[in-house]
């Protein structure tokens, strides 16, 4: 950015109407404060883009208050705080006076908002980053509106000048809009003719008249579950915008990607394999009629394979032609199902006497009545006859699946798929009610078979002449029951009925196969299953699925040319049920989980009648064919299993979340209204670890006893000289929650900023947690290089463990012997093509692991994979070979990783904490790396009664149920330390000693007072036992577990502002050197162990 430069505007033209003054002066500073933030509703002047002005100030002494003062014309975004709503005369603050007048002035007569920084609501600031309408305009964040003007403004994007205007990136977006000229439908012709085609299937032809017993009772409970999924897919619809993808992305928005991508992949393929079963129905209807004409070309069955290839070849190329001649294909189809519908209700009013003979007699009340009773034949039941004209009713989300071709999704699926499914259900209920009125269920088709005297006749059809009794026997080929051609007999032309029935095939099979690659082409764009990208590709301006195409075509004529669909078709009609039982769950959900972002503009909807809906799918499921039903759910299962084991990285804030959220909240509500209890009593911890990956073997560690079982929240505490803007801390904390995801650490990340380790331990010791979910255990690495630093960090370390004390928390000190903090080593959790890139974590956002560390200028060797920006500095350092002890400390950083074999884990209980000390080591054992370990615990007691010492250990270890290999009393603690430990120790105080008895008790005392941490003689002399105490443990360490996996042991306590910070850091480090991995643990004393149940 330029630097800020002044300029100065005098004699402008006429600073009145009446003439200005030569005397008047307008000062203008150019600050520059990311033009990403002009107002993207009106056209700015041109020279708006070259600068952002502040009106510091103006004064004219010869103006008066009602002179007519405007800015320049070029001066158009001013911030706020320049600006009056009124007249006014008020002081800008630096001694000159501010004239504004909103009525007279025609700077304050431009439309509000428009020319300031800060931006009106505006509909394109809500699109999402992956718009489909073009770039995404965005307001002006409020780092710009809040922040000082001498930060940089320009982290990412153009230049002050460079980037384009709100007008023009407005115009730019109806630009590429216009330019693409995709092809969009309205609700008509996009929703209404699908579905109404795609539920107007051959079913309506042959097979409404041989269910016309109980006739509307089927179709009204087909009907109420299609009306029911109508309702939630126009909930789903209208909760914000839709894409292309139909029931999949309805579904994955609403329940994620493990519903979504598990129905989305068997939706899709239940569309390919609808195509053939539609395609077999049109062949076999023309195989039928060569072979009435004795025309088959081989036989019926290849016969069949043939016309089916050649169909399904046909419907391919208008498909691959594009939606609109698609679209021209269904309307013709669509011209000609409603001809054959209208023929045969004329038909019906036309009867001829030669159709009485096969059951046609028209309309009679007698007939209606006879058929309106059920009269199940051959085992048929009321729900095997509703299995088999349910898939009749299916079909309603032909509009829904191609939501990426409609101009208005949101409008376009409620009424179209609502609207088709009552007009449907009407014409079903119509004709089987004409159907039930003109035709009887039984005749023989011979014109001799009339009524004669002596013949006891009760028929309907007795009533009209005929005496069709002989059919009770069986074998009469006409009528409701016998002929499932009697709607051609029926109609008034009755080759138009042919006509129909190949119109209702192929429309619903066109409707498949382009539903079928549209749903595929959404699912792969998700990336959801690894390795079928290359079908998310489109072509053309309707961005058209040729690829999903050309499959769909594989897999329709791969079933086709088998013929044999009697298996897979219950299947098939089982997918779509699921699909619509997911559908009803998804509004149900999204519901219950009563998300603010739950708002869909379509009201006619009920969560428990949705639940219901998704039940009675399932329940039809087993009802049309319980053994598919199962196949079904089966692989719906396993590809959810699936898909949730592999995580997708996507969040589409999804029902699930929020309803996680509620019963989080929910639960931890519950959980503050109860008491702790000893029993329910959890290590919960807090690391203060820095960057995650700083410090992996302390998180390994602690994860290994917290993992499924307790809180752990990895605290840090940075301490800059300047506190980065929001973006760098975000793009930090993602970094680090993914470091932790990647190595399955089930933690949370938790930074404050304060000016030191004590500052910031304080900040998270008392606000990290929510309720019962409070860490009660800080956990830290020892501090391995506290003498070679400054004291005053020793002071606060020191102080950190004295104010979790304070706060009641337990502590825990973990010591590797090579260290733990591996944050100054190169390229950590790298491969060898990674760069390690020194950027500022700002800078950085394709890096997925988090700063190793941070220096005072913000900047941070990070790790790039693969690729760097060619636009940011980069220092690209090259790997040099390892030190000895940094390869030592790597070894030792992994060491938690891995499985532990058998050894022994040594509990040092010296001190009764709580029983911390013993809590932690059992449930390390409980997990498997560390399952082969026993404990063995060690404790003090007095050489006359070891025995005694050690039954009563065994009978408090077996009262609280923990298993032990072996119990040590140790009576030899008390033992002067070794002459040559107790000189090592008095070489390491040196340096910290006050030695106040070799000057003067003034100057002793300021010396104290500016280095608290020295140790006085006094001091010395007074804790000199618990001195030699811990020499003479550290040897004992050494003597007994020295081959160790990991000593516990009990840490000791320090008196406030008694024991010098510095003292008690030589404890530590004398207690604790050159030993196996080593935790220092100490509890708050409180029993966290009862042996009460």
């Amino acid at each position: 950015p330029s630097e800020p430069n002044w300029i100065n505007v005098n004699n402008y033209l006429a600073l009145t109407r009446a003439g200005g003054s030569a005397q008047s002066r307008f000062q203008v500073d150019v600050v520059t404060e990311g033009s990403s933030a002009a107002a993207p509703a009106q056209a700015p002047a041109p020279e708006e883009s070259k600068g952002r002005f502040k009106v510091v100030g103006f004064m004219d002494p010869g103006l008066g208050p009602a002179a007519d003062i405007g800015p320049p014309p070029d001066v158009f975004h001013e911030p706020d705080t320049a600006k009056s709503d009124s007249v006014s005369l008020h002081s800008t603050g630096t001694g000159q006076t501010h004239i504004s007048d909103s009525h007279s002035n025609t700077y304050y007569m431009r439309t509000f908002g428009h020319n300031t920084i800060d931006a009106v609501p505006n509909i394109e600031f809500y699109r999402q980053t992956a718009a489909p309408f073009g770039e995404k305009l965005t307001r002006p964040s409020l780092s710009e509106l809040h922040d000082e003007l001498d930060k940089e403004p320009f982290e990412d994007g153009l230049v002050n000048g460079e980037e384009p205007s709100a007008a023009e990136e407005a115009a730019a977006l109806m630009a590429k809009e216009a330019k693409g000229g995709a092809v969009k439908f309205g609700w008509v012709k996009g929703v209404l003719v699908r579905c109404m085609l795609n539920i107007w299937g051959v079913m309506l032809f042959i097979r409404m008249s041989w269910i016309v017993g109980l006739t509307i009772a089927i179709i009204l409970m087909a009907t109420l579950v299609t009306t029911i999924t109508g309702l939630s897919t126009s909930a789903i619809a209208t909760n914000g915008f839709v894409r292309g993808g139909g029931a999949y992305y309805l579904i994955s928005r609403s329940l994620g990607p493990e519903f979504g991508g598990s129905i989305g992949l068997i939706f899709a393929f239940a569309n390919a394999v609808a195509v053939a079963m539609y395609v077999v129905g049109f062949a076999e209807t023309v195989v039928e009629m060569l072979s009435d004409v004795d025309a088959l070309m081989t036989d019926e069955l290849n016969d069949i394979r043939i016309v089916g290839t050649l169909t399904v070849i046909l419907l391919l190329g208008i498909s691959v032609a594009g939606m609109e001649w698609e679209a021209k294909a269904q309307i013709v189809l669509l011209v000609i199902l409603l001809a054959a519908i209208a023929n045969y209700f004329l038909g019906t009013f036309i009867p001829v006497d030669n159709k009485e003979p096969k059951g046609f007699f028209g309309y009679h009340t007698a007939i209606l009545f006879e058929n309106f009773g059920p009269d199940f034949r051959e085992e048929e039941t009321f729900f095997s006859v509703f299995a088999i004209f349910f898939p009749a009713a299916t079909g309603i989300l032909a509009g829904a699946n191609i939501s990426g071709d409609l101009a208005d999704p949101q409008s376009a699926i409620p009424i179209g798929t609502l609207l088709a499914i009552l007009v449907t259900g009407l014409t079903y209920v119509a004709v089987a009610v004409s159907a039930g009125s003109c035709i009887v269920r039984d005749a023989t088709g011979d014109h001799n078979d009339t009524v004669s005297d002596t013949v006891n006749c009760t028929d309907a059809a007795c009533t009209l002449g005929y005496d069709f009794s002989i059919c009770k026997e069986g074998g009469c080929q006409y009528g409701l029951m016998n002929d499932f051609q009697v709607m051609s007999l029926v109609s008034y032309f009755g080759p138009l009925i042919t006509a129909g029935i190949f119109s209702a095939t192929l429309s619903s099979a066109l409707a498949s196969l382009v539903s079928a690659p549209k749903v595929f082409q959404a699912l792969c764009k998700d990336n959801i299953y690894p390795g079928l990208g290359i079908f998310a590709k489109g072509y053309g301006k309707n961005n058209e699925p040729l690829r999903g195409y050309v499959l769909t075509f594989c897999i329709g004529l791969a079933f086709i040319l088998i013929a044999e669909l009697n298996i897979i078709a219950p299947i098939i009609s089982n997918f779509f049920l699921a699909s619509y039982a997911l559908i009803n769950f998804s509004v149900f959900h999204a519901s219950l989980a009563n998300s603010p972002g739950w708002r869909p503009s379509f009201k006619y909807y009920n969560m428990w009648v949705s639940l219901a809906g998704a039940v009675l799918c399932c329940v039809v499921m087993f009802v049309i064919n319980w053994w598919a039903a199962l196949v079904t759910l089966l692989i719906i299962l396993a590809l959810y299993i699936y898909v949730g084991y592999k995580k997708p990285d996507v969040n589409w804030g999804s029902s699930t979340q929020a309803l996680i959220y509620n019963q989080a909240l929910t639960h931890c509500l519950n959980l503050s209204s109860v008491e702790d209890h000893v029993k329910n009593f959890r290590p919960q911890c807090l690391v203060l670890a820095g960057y995650p990956n700083s410090r992996p073997a302390l998180l390994q560690l602690v994860h290994s006893f917290t993992k499924n079982v307790s809180l752990m929240v990895c605290g840090h505490v940075r301490t800059v000289s300047r506190r980065p803007n929001f973006k760098d801390l975000s793009q930090d904390y993602v970094r680090c929650r993914r470091w932790l995801i990647k190595k399955r650490i089930k933690a949370f990340y938790s930074p404050v900023f304060a000016d030191n380790l004590r500052h910031g331990a304080q900040l998270l010791l008392q606000a990290v947690g929510l309720g019962r979910l409070k860490p009660n255990t800080l956990v830290m690495g020892f501090k391995n290089n506290w003498s070679d630093g400054n004291m005053r960090d020793v002071e606060n370390y020191i102080n950190t463990i004295h104010d979790a004390f304070d706060l009641q928390f337990g502590v825990v000190i973990l010591r590797l012997m090579d260290g733990l903090d591996i944050s100054h080593i190169p390229g950590q959790g790298t491969s060898n093509k990674d760069v390690l890139i020194s950027v500022g974590p700002a800078k950085d956002s394709d890096s997925d692991s988090c700063p190793s560390k941070t220096h005072s200028n913000q900047s941070s060797p990070l790790i790039i994979r693969g690729r760097g920006k060619p636009d940011l500095p980069l220092l690209i350092t090259t790997k040099s070979p390892l030190s000895l002890t940094d390869q030592r400390l790597l070894e030792s950083s992994q060491m938690f990783k891995k499985k532990q074999g058998k050894g022994t884990i040594d509990v040092w209980w010296l001190f009764d904490d709580g029983g911390l000390t013993l809590l932690i080591p059992y449930l390390l054992t409980n997990r498997s790396k560390w399952g082969d370990c026993r404990i063995r615990v060690f404790i003090g007691g007095k050489i006359n009664r070891i025995d005694h010492d050690r039954r009563a250990m065994a009978t408090l270890l077996s009262r609280f149920r923990i298993d032990f290999s072996d119990i040590n009393v140790l009576g030899d603690i008390n033992v002067k330390p070794k002459k040559h430990n107790k000189l090592s120790f008095k070489e390491l105080i040196e340096p910290y000693r006050l030695k106040e008895d070799d000057m003067e008790q003034e100057a002793a005392e300021r010396l104290k007072a500016q280095e608290p941490w020295r140790i006085t003689d006094n001091e010395l002399e007074l804790y000199k036992a618990k001195t030699n105490r811990q020499i003479r443990l550290n040897e004992l360490l050494k003597e007994h577990s020295s081959s160790a996996k990991l000593i516990v042991v009990s840490m000791p306590l320090a008196r406030k502002g008694t024991v010098s910070s510095a003292l008690y850091m030589c404890w530590l480090e004398t207690l604790s050197k050159d030993l196996p991995p080593l935790l220092l643990v100490r509890g708050n004393h409180q029993s966290v162990l009862t042996f009460y149940s």
